[in-house]
This record gives C-alpha cells, sequence and structure tokens, in this order.
C-alpha cells in the first residue's frame, strides 16, 4: 500500500480547516515556546536571544528552514532559541529556562481550553449557535480543541528527560 502525503490525509479525514488549524496551531505553539525560552533566559541573565536576533514571532527564525521543510513534508517540527547557560543566573536557572517553554505550553492549553469552554457557554446561553448547528462555531470549537491537545502533548514531550528535549535540562539541574 502506498504512502499518501499527511497533508492529503488531513484533508480527506478533516478537511482544510482541520489542516490550517494544525498548520497554525503547531507554528504559533513552537514559537511561543521558544520565545518563553528567551524571556525566561533574559529574565535569568542571558541576553544572548536578543543579541542573536530570536526574540520575534518569526517562525523561520525559531524553526528555521529545514524544520519547515519536515513539517512540510511529515507534519512535524521544531524549534531552537539560542542560549548561554555560563550567562543565566541562579542554582537553578538553567532548569527554569528550560521549564519556560513546556510552562507555555501548557498555559496556552489552558487558554485554548477556556477558549472552547466560552464557545460551549455561549451556545448553550443562545448567545450563539449550537455547536452542531453552526458550522462557524464547530469549527472554533476544532480548532481550540486541537490547540489544547496539542499543547498538552508538546508540554509532556518535551519534558521527557532525554537530550536535547526540555525535560533533561530541567532534570541534570
Amino acid at each position: 500500500m502506498p504512502q499518501s502525503w499527511w497533508a492529503s490525509d488531513v484533508l480527506e479525514r478533516g478537511g482544510p480547516v482541520l489542516l490550517y488549524s494544525w498548520v497554525v496551531l503547531v507554528m504559533v505553539s513552537i514559537v511561543l515556546h521558544e520565545l518563553a525560552h528567551g524571556w525566561a533566559a533574559i529574565r535569568l541573565g542571558d541576553d544572548t536571544p536578543i543579541h542573536a536576533g530570536h526574540m520575534t514571532l518569526n517562525p523561520l527564525v525559531h524553526m528555521g528552514p529545514v524544520s519547515l521543510l519536515v513539517f512540510a513534508l511529515a507534519g512535524i517540527a521544531w524549534g531552537a532559541m539560542p542560549v548561554d547557560p555560563s550567562r543565566i543566573r541562579g542554582r537553578h536557572g538553567e532548569a527554569l529556562m528550560a521549564f519556560a517553554g513546556p510552562a507555555m505550553n501548557l498555559l496556552l492549553a489552558l487558554i485554548f481550553a477556556a477558549l472552547a469552554a466560552l464557545l460551549v457557554a455561549l451556545a448553550d446561553r443562545g448567545v450563539i449557535p449550537p455547536l452542531a448547528r453552526s458550522e462557524l462555531a464547530g469549527h472554533g470549537w476544532a480548532f481550540f480543541s486541537l490547540g489544547v491537545m496539542l499543547n498538552l502533548a508538546l508540554a509532556i514531550f518535551n519534558l521527557a528527560p532525554v537530550a536535547p528535549l526540555d525535560g533533561s535540562r530541567v532534570l541534570s539541574s
């Protein structure tokens, strides 16, 4: 049986909304994850992210061309934030900086869960049409739900104590 391209599978199973949602959510989640590392590093005394030009919302800067190519081909991606651990203050500073990325993913999961709950509450109160009868509300529910699942998965995955993942840096500290 021939393998098909991941994007065509998503389009076939979930339609264009699921595909667009996946692309947007993966890119936004990775960029904010990496920026959280950068913000934490700066707060802890390392200005490397600033001087390296990585304190930006540009996905190309964080994910790089190879990650974006793999994302286009396989639907998975990764990011990087340059830091200098020797410049980070505090005994557990490196662990805090490493944990900032997964913490951002947990925060994003909570935000998406709150937005999904708000959508359901608005539908229950009749402010918007019921989710099952409104295409827009249904797409919103799908987007927010996917945002919760993706960010929970990213947080858990990144906390695995395996180099180069964040969990290895947290554990080593």
